[in-house]
This record gives C-alpha cells, sequence and structure tokens, in this order.
C-alpha cells in the first residue's frame, strides 16, 4: 500500500450517486490518491474499517456523521497500540449530526476547504471516553466515544427520533416529532451517580459525559484534555424544559438554573433505573446494574486544520 493513498469510507446521506461524484471531483481536482468503499449499512461501517486498516492504510476517511466516527475510532481501538498510532483518522462531514466535526470547523458545506486540511495532514492526538457496561447477556463491554455519552431524556429522543425516522422516512421530521413526543414521556429518572467526591441520589431529568462538545451539553469539553465535562439537569417545570432548549440551541446550555456542571476523569452510575443511554448519536440501551464513564487521554490520530 501507498504510505501516501487515502482509504476514504463513504456512508451515504440523501442522493448518495450525485455526493459521491461531487466529492470524487474535488478529490481528483486535488491530485488526492485514494481507494473509495461506501457502507452499505451502519452494521458495515466496522466491516469496512476493519478492512481498511487491515489493507495497510495510514490515511482513513471517514465520509460520514458522529455516528460513523464513533464506529471507526471503535475498530481503531482495537487494533494494537503500534497500529493505532501509524494511521490518522480524518472526517468529511456528511451525517445528520456532525458535532465532533464542527469542533474543528470542518463544514458540510465547505468540501474543497476540508480536504485542502486534511491534505496537509495536521495530526492531533484525541482523547476518548469510554463507557464500561454489562449487556442483557451478561457479556461485559466497552463503546469508545469522540463527543459524548447521554443517559435519560436525551437518549430517549434519540430512541424516539429512530422509530418514527422508520415511519416517516425524514430526517427532519422525525426529530420534530420526537421533540412534540417528549412531552407525553417519562421526564425524570431515579438515579444514583458518584463524580469525584459527590454522590447525587435523586431524580434526574438528563445526564451527559462528554469527551467533546457534547451537542451543545458540555459546550466547554476539550477533547485533548485528559478530562471529562457531566452535565447533569434535574427534574424541571415543562416551560423550563423549553427555555433549556432554547438555551441548548444558542450555546448557553449552562447558564440554565437546572443545569449542574462537573469535570472528571470518572463517573460511575450506580443505579439508573428504566433511563436510555447513547452513545454519539447511536442508542445502546439500557445496561444491566451499574455501569461507569473514564477517559483515555490522547490515543486516536486526528487530521485537524491548520
Amino acid at each position: 500500500m501507498e504510505q501516501n493513498k487515502w482509504g476514504i469510507l463513504y456512508c451515504p446521506k440523501g442522493n448518495a450517486s450525485k455526493q459521491r461524484q461531487k466529492i470524487q471531483a474535488v478529490l481528483d481536482q486535488r491530485g488526492v490518491e485514494y481507494d473509495w468503499v461506501q457502507s452499505e449499512s451502519t452494521d458495515s461501517v466496522e466491516r469496512l474499517m476493519k478492512m481498511l486498516i487491515s489493507n495497510g492504510y495510514k490515511t482513513i476517511v471517514v465520509v460520514g456523521g458522529d455516528s460513523a466516527l464513533n464506529d471507526a475510532v471503535n475498530c481503531l481501538m482495537q487494533q494494537d497500540g503500534e497500529v493505532r498510532d501509524s494511521i490518522a483518522l480524518g472526517v468529511i462531514p456528511n451525517g445528520l449530526m456532525n458535532d465532533f466535526a464542527r469542533y474543528w470547523d470542518f463544514k458540510e458545506g465547505n468540501l474543497e476547504q476540508t480536504i485542502d486540511w486534511l491534505k496537509k495532514r495536521r495530526v492531533r492526538k484525541v482523547d476518548l471516553g469510554c463507557l464500561h457496561y454489562q449487556d442483557k447477556e451478561g457479556q461485559q463491554r466497552q463503546r469508545y466515544f469522540l463527543n459524548c455519552v447521554n443517559i435519560g431524556l436525551i437518549a430517549d429522543v434519540m430512541n424516539l427520533r429512530r422509530q418514527t425516522r422508520s415511519l416517516l422516512g425524514s430526517h427532519t421530521l422525525s426529530f420534530i416529532v420526537s421533540i412534540f413526543l417528549m412531552i407525553f414521556h417519562r421526564m425524570d429518572y431515579k438515579m444514583r451517580i458518584r463524580i469525584n467526591t459527590d454522590t447525587v441520589d435523586r431524580k434526574v431529568m438528563t445526564m451527559c459525559v462528554g469527551s467533546g462538545p457534547g451537542y451543545g451539553q458540555t459546550p466547554n469539553a476539550v477533547p485533548y484534555s485528559g478530562l471529562l465535562d457531566v452535565s447533569l439537569v434535574y427534574h424541571t417545570e415543562m416551560l423550563q424544559v423549553f427555555a433549556g432548549v432554547w438555551l441548548l440551541l444558542t450555546g448557553r446550555f449552562l447558564n440554565h438554573r437546572s443545569v449542574h456542571p462537573y469535570r472528571t476523569r470518572e463517573v460511575w452510575i450506580d443505579e439508573a433505573k428504566h433511563a436510555l443511554v447513547g452513545v454519539d448519536g447511536r442508542l445502546i440501551g439500557r445496561p444491566e446494574g451499574s455501569y461507569h464513564i473514564t477517559i483515555e487521554p490522547e490515543v486516536i490520530n486526528f487530521l485537524i486544520p491548520e
């Protein structure tokens, strides 16, 4: 394998053929040597990522969103440290959620700029958070994340969005319907959480643990600080929920009076009855028993802008 050749993992969205042609045209104009593979489903991303790694590509660029990046880093973390350290991961944002890409100022509508930045191969080692949990079959699992883990209401909205999308077919419409249906869903969860020297034992609406920006819920998180940011949202009235959504959309989420922020290296969730868990926008369900979240400092080579 030529050391400068990129392996590109394309996760299609919308008009895949037209979009693919546009991306390939820019790559060709910029003189990038690459091989192209396309995922057929979310399950195929991991298989294709493993294929690119085993075939010796040193630059792997994911054309996709946060969930596709999540699959990619989890594949990388299955490799020996020597193999992982030899690979640089890049992203061309192309998903429903591109939060981690936006943190670095990669924008979906600025394809030429993104590829120019990737060509410069400026590498930054970034942190990964890790969720340690037990699944329903009793197996101990680990799931790494670049962005965040959501526990409670936001994970519930993710689940509603997935269910309504299968019925409605539209990403935007399913999100709007999910927010509306949220009104009729459970709004708080009995939790027992240990963060630093504090123990929180009460009803919690939602909890976000972020190595990255956390879809606005951990806006001060830095993905190379070696620390996790945590935002706990206690139960609040419905009007305050909508006020919180407005602050979230305007980048002032931590100003809400029901939001309680922490910074730590480890979080223990001893109890979270009935609360769903999502990792980087993808639902993993309800872990069995207690679980915890840690940080792995600077373990992935990520291509960043100038």
